[in-house]
């Protein structure tokens, strides 16, 4: 575990990185239409409340105790950076298009806990926790989510749900807001259906594009 400015430190450099690399190579995009990739870097908004997935250091007080996951309606937050990964058999390979129906993890690139979500309720308004679980990318077979979505590919302009393959759950926020130290940052919880309180929409990010591989002294990222 790092200390919050440490964290920052390693996600910044992390971002300028992916950054410098998408500039020369070709192999990716930072905006623009297109499928969402597998291993692409990006931002997570919630279209009814325009606020983006998040989360950081801090863990929760009751339920699991393990780290937090909000809705902030800053853009600009290097907390709300997540990367798209597979499941532990390796299912989604790094530049392929994720399909709709598919199941994925999707990893805080800060602190390198996975979404996750588990049968306890949620803080505030006593849905389904959601947290951040893991070390180093690495959990257990609650962090899978499947990406609901219209069409064969999830595409970056068009609204897309995260359904809890565990649990059933969809990923979701209802407007609760949290007090200090977080104040003002949304719950995000898991409910049982799907309505409009649980679309989401690819913001800002790192996009691989697809049949892209990146240079073989950055296979980390």
């Amino acid at each position: 575990m790092c200390s919050a400015g440490r964290c920052w430190a390693a996600g910044g450099a992390l971002l300028g990185l992916l950054l410098a690399l998408s500039v020369p190579s070709g192999g990716s995009s930072k905006t623009g239409r297109g499928p969402v990739t597998c291993g692409s870097v990006l931002k997570l908004l919630n279209t009814q409340h325009r606020v983006r997935l998040h989360s950081h250091d801090i863990k929760y007080g009751s339920g699991s105790g393990q780290q937090s996951v909000t809705g902030v309606e800053a853009s600009d937050d290097a907390n709300s950076y997540w990367r798209i990964r597979g499941g532990s058999d390796g299912g989604c390979p790094r530049g392929l298009p994720v399909r709709c129906g598919q199941a994925v993890r999707l990893t805080h690139v800060l602190t390198g806990k996975n979404l996750h979500t588990h049968h306890f309720a949620s803080p505030l308004s006593n849905n389904q926790e959601v947290s951040a679980f893991g070390e180093d990318g690495e959990g257990d077979d609650l962090d899978l989510w499947t990406v609901r979505c219209s069409g064969q590919h999830w595409e970056r302009e068009a609204p897309v749900r995260f359904q809890h393959v565990g649990t059933s759950v969809f990923l979701s926020v209802t407007g609760e807001q949290y007090g200090n130290p977080i104040r003002g940052q949304r719950e995000v919880h898991g409910m049982p259906s799907a309505n409009t309180h649980n679309t989401w929409k690819a913001m800002e990010g790192i996009f691989i594009k697809p049949g892209a591989e990146p240079p073989a002294s950055h296979d980390e990222l």
